[in-house]
């Protein structure tokens, strides 16, 4: 177990920062999307809090 993870050491480190960076990116979307409100979409119902009356 121990030379698997020496030998692919380089291939974790590289998943593991691209894990964090997409990470962060689905977390500064979900911010934005808190901050602008309604997205304008034409599928608007009754039950979207951010519909225009």
């Amino acid at each position: 177990m121990l030379t698997f993870l020496a030998e692919n050491i380089g291939t974790i480190l590289v998943a593991a920062v691209l894990a964090v960076i997409v990470l962060l990116i689905v977390f500064k979307l979900k911010k934005d999307k808190k901050k602008s409100g309604c997205a304008g979409c034409s599928a608007c119902t009754q039950a979207c809090p951010y519909r225009k009356q």
